[in-house]
């Protein structure tokens, strides 16, 4: 096992110099943050700062623990879905079934632990690969917290919620939770017998079981560690959104893999600290909100967090081959372990680094120009409707001569709030937000209405936050139509079945909840199976696919959107527009080419450009303090062969 030790008597600007030679991913975050000094204006401002904090807290909390299983030579891919079953255990508990708040979270605690043994238990006992074992784990938690919520989301308890807040009005207690974790993690890699049979096991496993250690059960209690982080993590973000969101962190074992990495362990074991992790979720935070400011396009923010994680790594790569010291074998590398010469070298390097950016801040505060600036936050732009929209948007916004920030939230929650978090930093003229739960947007919402910056929702509603106003179409008005139109086409009788939207998303509930209401006028329609597509056209094509084999002769279709409608067409091949009659939702470009083929039936047709162009039109007059209605109803229509024509 080979880990790194940093010697140098030097001091003042010398030490600063070996500090980040032989610290790939401090000198990283060092550099980050002086160019988005020199970028952006609202970048070194407090509340920005903070919301930093807060934005690589979870990341943080999860990547602490998966510190651990990599430090192992292991990986663990299943902590987001840990994560969110945790959470979604605990508001179950509390609210469906009326368990203390205190008893629930110790069985979401319980429930992360419990994970994280049932994978070291596969992996050290059933011989599965980690790869494996995690994965399976990944699916079964996101499954389950899926089962439990029936797919909606579920209230947080509001003691709990407490743990999103701020203490003192300013300090946010995620925060504080990531610090008081990653204290946790550097004693104990660096203090504790497990700790160092982490360092052991991860250096060469053989030898460690040789020595004496009893390396299956040591890696039962490391995936358990990882699991218990994973609840806290989940319990911090649930708290921030002030609901268990059952497809939340989706993807964050990937952030938290990238973290660790970034803070210097190696994926082969043997080497990693806390104070590196912690840094590696910094950096994927910085650039997150740093990108957010800067309005560069959501498209290409994706490819620049990759490109910079590659280049931290890299960095860290040459840094190594350029003279690090390696110690005797055996010596943890975990923070616990800092020692008098290297602990002074860090005081220096921060306090410089402290000092550039002290004078950066200085020199350059605040945005510069006085136009009206509109931030938008679109739930995902991994759909035609919402690009639509958003195109909408961006044509009246240069109308208006406004400028328009459009970000994309990837259907995640907490990610949207991180962006309205930053429009809010920013100090946006308005904001333009379409949720990606209704619920879940309520705190950072609530953030904008206290710094007097005008909120407009779009297409879904804000719960339990002011909004200047309402642009949407009637989403369960659109379900019943769809419901009639399909009804009649069959003559009201026959056998359907209905592809469903993403699980806990209001688009998917209230669309869902309309056709419902308006299939019971129709005792002769028989609903024989729904499934969840998730609003894509191949999974669609996959989920309709599995449907006709479990179920003949099917008479009609309804999908909650085009995209997953024009699936199910291919699915049905020459039986679609003949024996099968299909509906959609959102009246798209293809949806409407398929109305005009004869393919698809019909769609309920919500013009997304006017609903983005009448959101910017309304934030416009709310951002100078003009009167805006409560309400702003976009026309809804059902677009068949008859009338696509005029409508296109």
């Amino acid at each position: 096992m080979a880990t790194d030790t940093h010697k140098s008597s030097t001091a003042g600007a010398g030490g600063l110099r070996r500090v980040l030679l032989d610290n790939g991913a401090l000198s990283a975050l060092v550099v980050l943050v002086i160019a988005m000094s020199l970028l952006s204006g609202d970048f070194l401002t407090t509340q920005n700062l903070l919301n930093v904090g807060v934005q690589a807290a979870v990341t943080a909390i999860l990547a602490f623990g998966v510190t651990f299983v990599i430090v192992s030579a292991g990986i663990d891919l299943s902590v987001g879905s840990v994560a969110a079953l945790s959470a979604t255990v605990l508001a179950w508990a509390a609210t469906s079934e009326g368990v203390p708040v205190w008893i629930a979270v110790i069985l979401a605690v319980v429930t992360g632990i419990a994970c994280g043994f049932v994978n070291g238990a596969l992996i050290s006992y059933g011989k599965l690969p980690p790869f494996i074992a995690t994965l399976a784990m990944l699916s079964v938690g996101r499954g389950l917290s899926l089962v439990i919520s029936q797919g909606s989301p579920i209230p947080f308890p509001q003691s709990v919620s407490r743990i999103g807040d701020t203490l003192g009005g300013w300090l946010p207690v995620p925060v504080l939770v990531m610090v008081v974790m990653g204290l946790i993690t550097a004693l104990i890699l660096g203090r504790t017998f497990i700790g160092r049979s982490m360092f052991a096991i991860g250096g060469n496993e053989e030898a460690a079981r040789l020595s004496g250690l009893r390396v299956k059960r040591q890696k039962v209690v490391i995936y358990a560690l990882s699991g218990l982080f994973a609840a806290v993590a989940g319990i911090v973000l649930a708290s921030r959104l002030t609901s268990a969101q059952p497809q939340a962190a989706q993807g964050y074992e990937l952030d938290a893999i990238a973290a660790v990495v970034i803070g210097g362990a190696s994926l082969s074991g043997g080497v990693g600290k806390a104070s590196g992790t912690f840094i590696g979720a910094l950096i994927l935070a910085v650039l997150r909100n740093g990108l957010n400011l800067l309005s560069v396009s959501a498209f290409w923010q994706q490819v620049v967090i990759g490109v910079v994680i590659a280049l931290a790594v890299l960095l860290d790569t040459v840094r190594r081959k350029a003279g690090a010291t390696p110690t005797a074998a055996g010596a943890p590398s975990g923070p616990g372990g800092f020692k008098g010469r290297q602990a002074a070298q860090y005081v220096i390097a921060a306090v410089v680094a402290a000092a550039i950016i002290g004078g950066i801040s200085l020199w350059n505060k605040g945005s510069s120009g006085t136009s009206t600036k509109l931030g938008l936050s679109v739930s995902t732009l991994n759909n035609p409707f919402f690009v639509q929209m958003k195109a909408g948007a961006q044509a009246e916004a240069k109308k208006e001569g406004v400028k328009l920030t459009v970000t994309d939230a990837q259907n995640d929650a907490s990610q949207q709030a991180n962006q309205l978090q930053n429009f809010t930093s920013e100090g946006m003229s308005s904001v333009i937000v379409n949720p990606v739960d209704s619920d879940a947007v309520g705190p950072a919402v609530r953030g904008a209405n206290k710094a007097d910056i005008p909120v407009v929702a779009a297409d879904r509603g804000v719960n339990k936050a002011k909004t200047a106003t309402l642009v949407a179409s009637d989403n369960v008005a659109g379900g019943r139509q769809a419901a009639k139109t399909l009804a009649d086409k069959l003559g009201g009788s026959g056998k359907i079945v209905i592809l469903q939207g993403t699980a806990g998303t209001s688009a998917s509930r209230e669309r869902g909840q309309g056709f419902a209401e308006g299939i019971k006028a129709y005792p002769g329609i028989k609903v024989v199976a729904k499934q969840p597509a998730d609003f894509d056209r191949t999974k669609g094509l996959d989920v309709m696919t599995n449907m006709l084999q479990a179920n003949a002769g099917v008479d009609g279709v309804f999908a909650e959107n085009d995209e997953m409608a024009l699936g199910a067409i291919k699915a049905l091949g020459s039986k679609a527009g003949k024996s099968v009659a299909v509906v959609g939702f959102d009246g798209t470009p293809d949806g409407l080419k398929a109305v005009e083929a004869g393919t698809l039936y019909a769609s309920v047709a919500q013009q997304p450009k006017e609903l983005g162009r009448i959101a910017v039109q309304n934030a416009v007059r709310a951002a100078k303090d003009k009167k805006v209605a409560e309400m702003v109803k976009v026309p809804v229509k059902v677009v068949t062969s008859k009338n696509v024509a005029s409508f296109k």
